[in-house]
């Protein structure tokens, strides 16, 4: 049998770039590759579009949205910089890292996007189909990964298209996102920046930029939390309908198996996938989501994992894992 078309889906050719940038500019909804995971665009200066994103993702409005612009100078027409914020973003822009700043008095990101906070969350990302449409559409995107809310974020076209539908006006694809985890977030707000998320980017690599050391990313345990400042800091989220169960040094019947280097014990007729063979951290993140998905789509009810380490990207990679284990 053939596969399903997704009529919403097109090459990022320069015919499709406009196109998406014209739906952009009616308030319309776009998918499109980031090199973390799959966004799901919208002007960000309009409330109504951002409601859109909402919608679609049947996502809490109290949870902020990124605003993603394609350099430098975009960015500090949202937000202030300090010190700190300038050296990361000279550091790691474009790519996997968002920064929290102070909003500027006439930050035309919505309050919506903004979840009526007074800070803004800016990125800018590394991949060149993203950075193509922030330049056709010439103002800042808002653009959480292309999924619904607090499932398992997308990392291809299709993924987009079998979550949303026919919610999003057109999907760009890329092919395979190549991080596949989503940015690092931090907070920039306090003298001392802190982790609120971690990411594409590790701790190790901010504390060097930055000559100190982080404060530890927080879960917000409260589901109606109404000041979140940044996205996916819920405790339930990137979540399948499996049940997940973490640091597992065996499976059990019935249970399919995410495991991470050697294969661990298991029933011989278990659905596996390896998120690197090698114990490749890099190659782990990049593998996450598809892998979490391959395994819900088989229809398990529950999901193995075996332990990963959690230095480097393995804290980005544990971080996913506990929030799509926690109870929902």
């Amino acid at each position: 049998m053939k596969p399903p078309v997704h009529l919403t889906i097109r090459q990022a050719d320069q015919t499709a770039l406009w196109e998406a940038a014209a739906i952009l500019a009616r308030g319309g909804l776009v998918g499109f590759p980031t090199e973390t995971v799959y966004g799901l665009g919208a002007d960000a200066t309009s409330g109504e579009a951002v409601a859109q994103i909402y919608a679609a993702k049947e996502r809490p409005s109290f949870n902020p949205l990124i605003a993603h612009v394609h350099d430098m100078d975009a960015a500090t027409t949202l937000g202030n910089f300090d010190d700190n914020a300038l050296k990361l973003a000279s550091a790691f822009w474009p790519g996997p890292l968002t920064l929290v700043v102070p909003a500027t008095p006439d930050c035309p990101v919505s309050s919506l996007a903004r979840a009526g906070l007074d800070s803004v969350a800016i990125r800018v990302p590394a991949h060149p189909v993203a950075l193509a449409l922030l330049r056709a559409f010439g103002r800042p995107v808002a653009a959480p990964s292309a999924n619904r809310s607090g499932r398992i974020s997308p990392t291809c076209a299709e993924h987009v298209a079998d979550d949303l539908g026919e919610r999003v006006g057109m999907i760009l694809d890329g092919g395979p996102t190549e991080v596949g985890v989503e940015s690092t977030i931090v907070s920039c707000l306090e003298p001392e920046p802190r982790i609120l998320r971690p990411g594409g980017v590790s701790r190790e690599d901010i504390e060097h930029v930055l000559g100190r050391k982080l404060a530890a990313p927080q879960i917000d345990e409260d589901a109606e939390a109404e000041h979140l400042l940044a996205p996916g800091m819920m405790a339930s989220h990137y979540a399948p309908r499996a049940m997940v169960r973490l640091n597992a040094e065996s499976a059990r019947p019935g249970e399919a198996i995410l495991d991470f280097g050697a294969p661990i014990p298991g029933p011989a007729d278990a659905i596996r996938r390896n998120l690197s063979g090698s114990s490749n951290l890099t190659e782990a993140a990049a593998n996450l989501f598809a892998a979490l998905r391959f395994l819900d789509d088989n229809r398990t009810t529950s999901i193995a994992v075996a332990p990963v380490p959690a230095d480097g990207l393995g804290e980005a990679i544990n971080d996913r894992l506990s929030r799509a284990a926690a109870p929902r």
